[in-house]
């Protein structure tokens, strides 16, 4: 348990939490929505500091990220709790969960380097559920990882104020941000959130330089109209920029939706094509196993540069970031 930042007292002992945009106002004793900051006395605690639920060495192609450091491990950790609360969510068990001591394990700033550096691992993951709410944690492993040469990475729903966003990803290399729709009634009825913050986002953290990459999961009759995806990849195009990866994944029914059908192959690639069409350079499908479809090609000659196949992933013609028959620069953190 550690105090936390980005709080403000009240009176009567009451405290605002700023961290992400629920601003939640708590009395003693009381936690916020993501049940993992408590005010305790008049202060606000970060409960899971030092403190992760899940702790995986993972290919970073699993976040998804397919243009940082391809090919390579990603030491990865989260803990209970989430700022949102999607119906579609699936990682629930580790949203949903009030923080239990029973159920971490004690894995301070200083063991996570340590233990990423003895797995081999070229970065640091902050993922599995909403890592904004575990902010400090993510702040001090983040400056301690960079002098051993170690990325770090925010796989996030990007619900966090812009009061904060800079300091919080001070320190922050890569992010892949969840766009769960672009339509506010969705976000609202099956999110409990808002659109516009995490545009906001993915605006302020493009500008700050940190590298991004966006997931969609398409949820049948949700999400997955195609209007949508026009909207959303021009906003991308408009707002961001062409080279953004993007990311249509299929869902599969978990949790408050299981009442609904996996994603159609057919319903990502009609996605991935309107995409291309719209300008976007990097569009991929997850959660179906589609090579051509995942792996990545030079947008100017089209040479093949890395073969996916789920998370096997092969360097075929990439040379320093450039494609190696025509020599165009292609976006990215690579090796």
């Amino acid at each position: 348990m550690k105090e936390a930042l980005f709080y403000r007292p009240l009176d009567d002992k009451r405290v605002e939490c700023y961290l992400c945009p629920r601003y939640c106002k708590l009395s003693p004793g009381q936690h916020g929505f993501c049940y993992i900051r408590q005010n305790i006395d008049g202060k606000l605690y970060s409960l899971a500091y030092g403190k992760p639920f899940a702790v995986n060495v993972d290919p970073i192609e699993k976040k998804p990220l397919f243009h940082f450091l391809p090919g390579t491990r990603i030491f990865s950790l989260g803990t209970a709790g989430c700022n949102m609360a999607c119906k579609f969510c699936q990682n629930w068990d580790l949203s949903k969960a009030k923080f239990d001591q029973g159920r971490s394990i004690d894995l301070p700033p200083e063991q996570v380097v340590r233990a990423a550096i003895q797995y081999h691992s070229r970065s640091i993951a902050f993922t599995y559920n909403e890592p904004t709410i575990f902010a400090e944690y993510a702040m001090d492993t983040a400056k301690l990882a960079h002098p051993h040469n170690l990325k770090t990475v925010m796989v996030t729903n990007g619900y966090i104020t812009q009061e904060v966003i800079e300091e919080v990803y001070a320190d922050i290399d890569g992010a892949n941000v969840d766009l769960k729709a672009f339509d506010e009634e969705f976000y609202f009825k099956l999110t409990l959130s808002h659109l516009e913050p995490v545009l906001e986002t993915l605006k302020k953290l493009h500008q700050m330089g940190v590298w991004i990459e966006i997931t969609n999961l398409m949820i049948p009759t949700k999400n997955d109209d195609l209007t949508q995806v026009t909207r959303m990849c021009e906003w991308i195009m408009r707002e961001l920029s062409a080279d953004v990866p993007v990311h249509f994944t299929a869902f599969h029914p978990d949790y408050k939706l299981t009442h609904l059908p996996p994603t159609p192959p057919s319903t990502l690639l009609k996605a991935r094509q309107r995409a291309l069409e719209i300008g976007l350079k990097f569009v991929y499908v997850g959660n179906i196993l589609n090579e051509e479809a995942s792996s990545t090609y030079c947008p100017q000659c089209g040479t093949l540069l890395i073969r996916r196949s789920w998370h096997a992933t092969r360097i075929v013609d990439l040379q320093n970031g450039k494609c190696g028959r025509c020599g165009a620069t292609i976006p990215g953190v690579f090796r």
